[in-house]
């Protein structure tokens, strides 16, 4: 079957793979909804150089959309999926947003890898279900359906535009009481982009995920990869704290567009006892502030499943904070052999992360798996890979 491609409406013109890296991170410089996961060098890594395409949207020969998209496909067909997170970027610096330019961005890219590749498209905006209703009907007006069946992730959005005052006092009394008492331990706070701290904090969250005892849901060497890839304005962001000559907390948090999001925590025994992880969190709300940005995303939360973090993250998020859960994810295909062959695909990852998991759980099953409400557990968790 062939796809009844829609024109793109007068004055738009799209793109594909016409930006080499360089341009491309130029461009995301542009708009506030730029993110670490539409970076050239988070695709790169996880899938390599050769499977990731970029489409950009002009308008009256202005870019006023982009998107990254990572290309799977079957061997010697034309079957797979085309798979954009956090995507597309329409929001331009200082410009009203356009519900226009979002709705041309999503039908170019369905003409292009729908229409002329035969895959499967799937989108990840990083939108919300607080402001769905007109871009859910834009989704489907332009022939894409949600996949109404998957557990729809939720995050903590702290809005960061209030004064460093005022975000201190709206914070929830039992962290403010937390942070007051970890601030007079004296902490050496240390801070950075470089690879060598990188490396420093993977140690401290290697002996977290031991004292934890839980399975990576992601691999964090490949964000160390990512991280000596990146454009210096664009590497993640760094902070550790030391108790004597020892890290014993340290966060990692990427600040792309407009918005700060926080990636990994991670806090040694030593870490708990001095409440290393409230003083890090401040200094990095802080810093996002003086570096203006506008929202700090504390990326997913779970009360049933971590009720800890959970504690952490909206004590953090206090008044200044909105509780929220995403869209999900929408996708388009014509092709039912790329369907059935994205379907199959998904249903292995999902065995072997299951039987990961179970054997994970055969060798801790009888040690103590508890929770703590510092926020010291945190890993990537909060959007669909």
């Amino acid at each position: 079957m062939k796809l009844n491609m829609r024109e793109l409406e007068t004055g738009y013109v799209a793109e594909v793979d016409t930006v080499n890296e360089a341009k491309w991170y130029l461009l995301l410089e542009q708009f506030d909804d730029a993110n670490i996961y539409q970076t050239w060098s988070y695709d790169e890594v996880r899938c390599g150089g050769k499977n990731i395409s970029h489409l950009l949207l002009k308008k009256n020969d202005q870019v006023v959309a982009i998107a990254q998209s990572r290309i799977v496909k079957v061997p010697l067909v034309r079957a797979g999926i085309a798979y954009i997170r956090w995507g597309p970027i329409w929001r331009r610096r200082n410009e009203e947003s356009d519900l226009g330019i979002f709705r041309q961005a999503i039908r170019a890219l369905r003409n292009e890898y729908v229409g002329r590749r035969g895959l499967v498209l799937r989108l990840y905006p990083a939108l919300f279900r607080d402001c769905s209703s007109s871009f859910a009907s834009i989704l489907t007006d332009e022939g894409f359906s949600s996949l109404s069946k998957e557990v729809v992730d939720r995050t903590l959005l702290l809005d960061l535009r209030p004064s460093v005052a005022e975000l201190r006092a709206g914070l929830r009394p039992s962290r403010r009481r937390d942070l007051k008492a970890a601030e007079k331990n004296d902490l050496e706070i240390i801070e950075g982009s470089d690879d060598g701290l990188f490396g420093m904090f993977i140690d401290v969250y290697k002996e977290m995920v031991a004292r934890k005892k839980f399975a990576e849901p992601n691999d964090i060497g490949e964000f160390r990869s990512i991280q000596k890839r990146l454009p210096e304005k664009l590497k993640m962001k760094i902070m550790l704290s030391k108790t004597g000559d020892k890290v014993s907390a340290g966060l990692v948090c990427s600040a792309v567009g407009n918005t700060g999001v926080y990636l990994f925590g991670a806090t040694s025994d030593a870490g708990l006892k001095s409440g290393a992880s409230y003083v890090l969190q401040w200094k990095m709300i802080e810093w996002l502030k003086h570096n203006d940005i506008a929202i700090y995303d504390l990326n997913g939360i779970d009360p049933v499943v971590n009720p800890g973090t959970y504690f952490f993250k909206a004590g953090l998020a206090g008044k200044n904070g909105r509780d929220l859960y995403f869209m999900g994810r929408f996708e388009s295909y014509i092709s039912g052999f790329s369907y059935l062959c994205v379907s199959w695909g998904e249903r292995l990852r999902t065995m072997h992360r299951k039987l990961r998991q179970r054997l994970a759980e055969r060798d801790w099953r009888n040690l103590a798996n508890g929770s703590h409400a510092t926020g010291d557990a945190h890993v990537p968790g909060g959007v669909k890979s």
